[in-house]
């Protein structure tokens, strides 16, 4: 089974070639945002994005019509249980029409995938969309009837490498209970109860602060920023996703640098760091309570998983609760291409976006 992967992201397209489970290659168009800021809207960007992908088929010498499936990354489209979903003239017009969460260009990743499928006549999927939500009643609850908490999470690579420590444990994800903290740009935590994600701190609204983006923050406080005057709707949104967590407090967005900080000598920024840690580890026992205890494995992974410093520090508050599992980075390509795979072979029914 020849399965194309399509992940666009901020500034770059990723591409790969499966052959069944086994990585054929990988690619990556990489876009200054000089490059993109001449386009109004992502959906602008879908042209450039499909050439591009064009360019690289050739160069890797691989035939579309040699596809059994492409496969592209699920957008915060609205709320959806997890599963591979057939690339359908449903979603395409509602990502086209608007009819989405929000606007990311995680969107086009279904576009891509179905302009691609239709020339190899080949089906199109999208995998555990940003917009999976598979809460009860209870964990929509905010403390305000007009602001309910909203299931916006790093669904693709969580429940990817769930599926990944459970083979390990030796069990049935569907029999399982864990923790999965993806620690990346943005941070998701969330409790997994028999393989379904029902709670989630949404990455740009609160649970821990990250590398870019502010996490939780003294409501009170917020308001009277949000009234001082001092900046504007647009600057205070960027000021919170964007110039918060580490680039507010340190002015950098990479924990690689801010070891080497640590390793100069610098204090600050081992208190930055230590406190990252500090609310990671915090976020993670507080979702150990949504299974009541129950926790068979927590599970590390993301771009920050790398940083065995800070893994330290949040594995020494955590490792009374269950077993650790790690899985650094985010392994999304390979995740998308599993996910069609599974239909494939006939082990997974394919879900119909309706």
């Amino acid at each position: 089974m020849k399965i194309l992967a399509i992940n666009p992201g901020s500034t770059s397209t990723k591409v790969a070639l499966y052959n069944n489970d086994q990585m054929q290659w990988n690619d990556s168009i990489d876009y200054s945002r000089e490059e993109l800021e001449g386009f109004d809207t992502v959906l602008d960007q879908l042209e450039l994005r499909r050439r591009d992908i064009e360019k690289i088929l050739i160069q890797r010498n691989t035939s579309v019509s040699s596809l059994d499936a492409v496969v592209g990354r699920g957008g915060p489209f609205k709320a959806l249980t997890g599963g591979t979903y057939i690339v359908n003239d449903v979603i395409i017009s509602d990502i086209v029409e608007g009819r989405v969460q929000a606007e990311h260009i995680s969107n086009i990743g279904s576009l891509l995938a179905s302009d691609f499928a239709l020339k190899a006549d080949a089906p199109a999927y999208f995998v555990d969309p940003v917009s999976v939500d598979e809460f009860g009643p209870l964990a929509h609850y905010s403390g305000l009837p007009e602001l309910p908490r909203r299931s916006l999470v790093h669904a693709l690579n969580v429940k990817a490498t769930a599926r990944k420590a459970a083979d390990k444990i030796g069990k049935p994800l569907d029999e399982l209970n864990m923790v999965v903290a993806h620690l990346g740009g943005g941070i998701s935590i969330c409790p997994l109860e028999k393989g379904r994600i029902v709670d989630v701190n949404n990455a740009n609204d609160s649970g821990p602060f990250s590398p870019e983006r502010a996490g939780s923050l003294p409501v009170t406080g917020l308001m009277k920023l949000c009234f001082s005057g001092r900046y504007t709707l647009a600057e205070l949104k960027k000021k919170v996703v964007g110039n918060g967590g580490l680039v507010a407090y340190l002015g950098v967005n990479d924990g690689r640098k801010v070891r080497e900080m640590i390793e100069a000598g610098d204090k600050k920024a081992k208190e930055v760091f230590e406190a990252l840690a500090y609310q990671i580890a915090k976020e993670i026992g507080a979702m150990g309570t949504v299974l009541k205890g129950n926790i068979d494995a927590i599970v590390l992974t993301g771009g920050m998983a790398h940083n065995d410093m800070l893994m330290g520090w949040v594995s020494e508050r955590i490792s009374f609760l269950a077993p650790i599992f790690y899985y650094p980075g985010e392994n999304e390509l390979e995740a998308l291409a599993l996910g069609a795979l599974r239909v494939l072979k006939g082990e997974e029914e394919p879900k119909t976006y309706k």
